[in-house]
């Protein structure tokens, strides 16, 4: 009997490279309010949602920068910055996945699992479309449905239950730091694509989406 009975994928960073595209975004949106965001910034916004990436940067330009705002103004700025990303990734393609990445999928899928994606993206559903693979995955998590972002474990909790798995029959594969506690504190096994020294959380780290072969973990 396998091991597992469905692998939980986030997006960014593990099946397809858009966290550059969402960072190019929350740039332009922070140069317009005079914020200027270092490259080294995207890291901190890596697993975070809209609304805590928009704090985060709020944050970064001054103290006040978040407190002087209403819920209202927050909002507006999160839905231009949301304008801004799905222009971008309306130019997607298949060729975007990263390297392995729909070669994984098809490799879960013959092995006999599930598959559902656990992304904080809003926008997940048209991109999958945008790269071809959405016929690969089954259920897909939405982030607005659930009380908690990562790093709380409700967004893979809700993957698995949309695809009917019990958490520990459950693999999670994340690139982030929040995106891995997540995993974790859903009571599942977590893969971390990535830095063995950043993802020390992870059960199992693999240095890319290609190096992941599912036939490891069965």
């Amino acid at each position: 009997m396998p091991r597992f009975d469905a692998v939980l994928f986030d997006l960014d960073g593990v099946l397809a490279d858009t966290a550059h595209i969402h960072f190019a975004a929350w740039r332009r949106l922070a140069e317009e309010l005079g914020i200027h965001l270092e490259p080294a910034f995207e890291e901190k916004l890596k697993g975070v949602d809209r609304m805590g990436s928009l704090e985060l940067i709020l944050a970064h330009g001054g103290p006040e920068g978040s407190v002087t705002r209403t819920a209202e103004e927050k909002r507006v700025l999160a839905e231009r910055k949301n304008g801004y990303y799905t222009a971008a990734i309306a130019e997607q393609t298949p060729d975007d996945l990263l390297p392995g990445a729909r070669r994984v999928l098809e490799e879960v899928r013959a092995a006999g699992l599930k598959i559902a994606l656990a992304s904080a993206s809003r926008n997940a559903p048209p991109l999958l479309q945008q790269l071809g693979i959405a016929p690969l995955i089954d259920a897909i998590a939405d982030p607005a449905a659930v009380k908690a972002p990562k790093p709380a474990p409700d967004l893979f909790l809700e993957a698995a239950r949309l695809v009917g798995a019990v958490p520990e029959r459950c693999l999670g594969i994340e690139d982030s730091v929040a995106g891995i506690i997540s995993i974790k504190d859903a009571g599942m096994v977590a893969v971390g694509i990535g830095d063995p020294t950043v993802l020390t959380r992870a059960d199992y780290v693999v240095p890319t989406t290609e190096q992941f072969h599912i036939g490891d973990f069965l």
